[in-house]
């Protein structure tokens, strides 16, 4: 088992927006019920339909036990866990060196205005700068003002690159033949 897993250490405590304590912990094999969760609730906030309830958490399981990502859980004392973010390391072609994709930052709305999404960005930024990584990316929906004031004020940049995504799911696959037709 990975010795991750068993451990919780408290990567950071401080306080948040309204004076809360936000204290962060990485998450493993005993945290997926919670972490998971977090995951369906953002699910929701993006709109994406899961059919079956238990594939987040599992999709979390695998993630955790193939090494393919990292999850950090923040938590404020009387609110209980209410936030994380998933990290998957990545390779910057231009930059010749590891990067980091800030894949999900979710925060649910019992722990919102506590500092926990700040607190788990910049733990984020942290380790990187900790891992030498020559950046950390992230996409947020155009419309979701409050996480882009975030970022913004973390030190984030809008990037002029236009993003593509080609849908190879078989619903993306029917709307892109639909679309042709």
């Amino acid at each position: 088992m990975d010795e991750r897993a068993t451990q919780v250490e408290v990567l950071e405590a401080g306080s948040g927006d309204n004076g809360a304590e936000v204290v962060l912990r990485e998450a493993g094999e005993a945290d997926l019920d919670t972490a998971a969760e977090l995951f369906r609730g953002y699910l929701e906030f993006y709109e994406v339909e899961v059919e079956d309830p238990q594939r987040p958490r599992a999709f979390l399981a695998e993630r955790l036990a193939g090494g393919d990502s990292f999850i950090l859980l923040a938590e404020v004392p009387g609110a209980g866990t209410v936030g994380f973010a998933q990290v998957y390391p990545m390779f910057s072609s231009l930059a010749m060196k590891p990067a980091w994709l800030l894949g999900d930052l979710y925060v649910a709305p019992a722990g919102r205005r506590t500092g926990a999404g700040r607190a788990l960005l910049r733990e984020v930024l942290r380790r990187a700068r900790e891992a030498g990584v020559s950046g950390v990316q992230l996409e947020t929906a155009y419309d979701n003002l409050v996480a882009q004031g975030l970022y913004e004020a973390e030190g984030f940049v809008r990037e002029e690159f236009h993003v593509y995504f080609h849908d190879l799911s078989e619903t993306g696959a029917e709307t892109g033949a639909a679309a042709g037709a």
